[in-house]
């Protein structure tokens, strides 16, 4: 589970902006109605959904791309060369792209709590740590600097009887790879106990099932996916998997002929088949616990579908879900936390800064937030000076 991601000097953002799925103390009465809405890992209370709102160009994309690099980072840097550099842009201006950039990130795998962390730039790894709660102390895994000597002995520090042999790793990584990439790669357990929480509990973007995978979860869960997929088309009265060959099809029936049947990928509309992937990966999220991170995830998709998909999120015992959109109608304190709504905003300087609905103490429960956004009460959102007149004036008319 995922209980804080930083991150600075990536993209559009320029200072650190933070992430937090820690639920802030709100002890309203539409809060209390919300319990769905959160879960506890031991004295903490989490929040299930966040969802990123903000005009185009705030930012919100850049704090995806800013996580899916950092987990590429720490999934593929043991395999990179000595040379290359790192494939990002740092933030433009005010001299920033001679400044490290750096990563965060505070989260729980197979029970036990992990901050983890690394700052580089374009070029090279500069420090890298990795800290852990055995109780309620935090305690080091290792650390590393490397600006702190020549040796590896001077660049790293490990706690006590976390690796085995750990300066044969350290000796074996270069300054283009992460200590955990490299420490899992060469078989020690606790990196890959960290390793593979990045794998396959943090997800970004869409992954793929196997064919196997995604038969096993349709089957499971056939009447919830159907009853999505007829919010989608109305027409859809059923849908199942056909085997030709080595590959395995999914193929719809409409009402008005259901003898007659359909290629799921490639027959239907793109609302369709996207509703039908999602649903496939938030019944894998949601059945086991894990993270996921979409950007846009309701393109496409009505109102009523995208709450659809946060709803599945909230009825799960602990999956996790934060997303960016431009649907305000989600906009709902009825359905959401104000904990839960997060906003991106562009600041003079160009930089993006994030901030929550609950930073804004003068809003209360019994306004309308989707108005009070629209109405530039939270500052994100585009002012733009429309008319027909306007726009006749600029097409020269």
């Amino acid at each position: 589970m995922l209980l804080e991601m930083r991150f600075s000097n990536f993209f559009s953002i320029k200072d650190e902006v933070c992430i937090d799925f820690k639920a802030g103390n709100i002890n309203t009465a539409g809060a209390k109605e919300l319990t769905d809405n959160i879960f506890s890992f031991n004295d903490e209370i989490l929040l299930k959904v966040q969802g990123l709102f903000g005009p185009n160009a705030s930012g919100k994309s850049s704090i995806i791309k800013a996580a899916q690099f950092c987990r590429k980072l720490i999934l593929e840097s043991a395999q990179y060369n000595e040379g290359s550099s790192f494939d990002y842009q740092p933030f433009k201006f005010d001299d920033y792209t001679v400044k490290p950039s750096s990563f965060f990130i505070d989260f729980v795998t197979e029970g036990i709590e992990y901050e983890y962390s690394f700052s580089f730039n374009k070029n090279e790894i500069l420090t890298e740590e990795l800290y852990y709660y055995p109780g309620k102390r935090k305690s080091k895994v290792f650390t590393r600097n490397e600006s702190a000597g020549p040796s590896k002995s001077d660049i790293y520090s490990f706690g006590e009887g976390q690796f085995v042999k750990p300066l044969d790793v350290a000796h074996s990584t270069g300054k283009q790879t992460l200590f955990i990439s490299r420490a899992s790669q060469m078989d020690r357990e606790l990196a890959k106990k960290i390793y593979n929480y990045f794998r396959t509990q943090l997800l970004i973007g869409l992954p793929k099932l196997s064919e196997q995978d995604t038969v096993d979860l349709f089957n499971h869960n056939k009447e919830l996916i159907l009853q999505a997929l007829k919010m989608a088309d109305s027409d859809i009265v059923d849908v199942f998997p056909l085997k030709l060959g080595d590959l395995i099809n999914f193929h719809t029936t409409h009402k008005r002929q259901p003898d007659i049947s359909f290629l799921l990928e490639g027959e239907e509309s793109a609302g369709t088949i996207q509703i039908f992937n999602l649903l496939l990966i938030l019944l894998d999220v949601c059945k086991n616990g894990k993270t996921l991170i979409l950007d846009e995830f309701d393109a496409s998709l009505h109102t009523e579908l995208a709450q659809f998909i946060l709803d599945m999120v909230n009825a799960s015992k602990s999956a996790q879900f934060l997303f960016t959109s431009h649907n305000t109608n989600l906009l709902d304190i009825k359905k959401m936390r104000r904990d839960q709504i997060l906003f991106t905003n562009k600041k003079e300087d160009g930089s993006t800064e994030v901030y929550s609905l609950f930073d804004f103490k003068d809003f209360r429960e019994n306004m309308d937030a989707e108005k009070c956004y629209l109405q530039g009460r939270f500052d994100a959102v585009p002012y733009i000076n429309s008319s027909i007149s306007i726009i006749k004036n600029l097409l020269g008319e």
